[in-house]
């Protein structure tokens, strides 16, 4: 792992990464219009396993590692930001309350690594926590339902998870570690797609399927998770978590601007206070630290 500071071509690396990531909610949402959301999630990853499988080498990493990775990543987050997109939450709230998997990354470094919980990772956390508490309190707003908002925490929970299992590869082919992975996406998501979506509204969304929508599960396998998984693997195994997860704060930047401007999205004050609130949290638990220590210095 490489020292704290990110070169300058990583942290350019790192906001392609995050742009893709932010407007991805709305080509999730263009996609949405005629595929069934597991299904959706099916194709996607059907496309990011094949066929590059068959011209990447696997890994060295132990099956399970690369099992949990593509559970977690696949059925647990984008299995359930499917569904909260589909009518629960607008895309660019998701895209806001999905950045909460900072926080989850906190609490499982609390849980597997011992870590304790620091004063200032207490206030970020209330902070972050105020916000959500904004926007459940507008869950009469027809952007957001409770059902929607927890989703999208579960699915912010599944991105951890998936980042503690990327970080535990090391430094691999993260291109190729995002392929493999993908194999274990495939099966749960078509099974869950079988059993609450059936063959029929399986098949009927395929046969409906536009140019925008195969545009969309195109850019979903390539540029999503191709490109940007792979980036981001990539990152977490040369930089401490801590310097790299929090990059992600500026997808919300990018997915309340998307959904705004090709969306239509209203973005109301409680919207702006709620992002606000996250943001400053997600900034806190980056900035305070280097703060701290320039100060220390001084």
């Amino acid at each position: 792992m490489t020292r704290p500071g990110l070169p300058l071509t990583h942290v350019l690396l790192a906001l392609a990464v995050v742009a893709v990531w932010g407007t991805n909610f709305v080509v999730i949402r263009i996609g949405l219009d005629h595929l069934p959301p597991l299904t959706f999630a099916v194709l996607r990853f059907t496309f990011a396993l094949l066929p590059a499988v068959f011209f990447l080498k696997r890994p060295a990493v132990p099956w399970k590692n690369l099992a949990a990775y593509g559970v977690l990543i696949g059925a647990g987050q984008f299995g359930l930001l499917y569904i909260a997109i589909n009518g629960f939450i607008s895309p660019g709230l998701a895209s806001l309350v999905v950045q909460t998997q900072v926080f989850f990354t906190i609490g499982l470094a609390m849980w597997l690594a011992k870590e304790r919980l620091r004063s200032f990772q207490v206030v970020a956390l209330a902070l972050a926590a105020i916000g959500l508490v904004v926007i459940v309190s507008h869950n009469t707003d027809a952007s957001v339902t409770p059902l929607g908002l927890a989703l999208v925490l579960a699915a912010a929970a599944s991105w951890a998870g998936g980042n503690a299992f990327s970080r535990a590869a090391g430094q691999v082919n993260m291109l190729a570690y995002v392929v493999w992975a993908s194999l274990f996406s495939v099966p749960p998501l078509l099974v869950l797609a079988l059993v609450f979506e059936g063959p029929t509204a399986m098949i009927e969304g395929v046969r409906a399927a536009d140019a925008a929508t195969w545009a969309a599960v195109l850019w979903q396998s390539v540029g999503n998770t191709l490109f940007g998984y792979a980036a981001w693997g990539w990152l977490l195994s040369r930089h401490p978590a801590a310097t790299i997860t929090p990059m992600a704060m500026l997808v919300p930047v990018f997915g309340m601007g998307a959904s705004a401007v090709f969306l239509g999205e209203s973005l109301p004050a409680w919207k702006l206070l709620a992002a606000a609130l996250v943001m400053s949290g997600l900034a806190l638990n980056i900035f305070w630290p280097r703060l701290e220590r320039r100060l220390v210095r001084a």
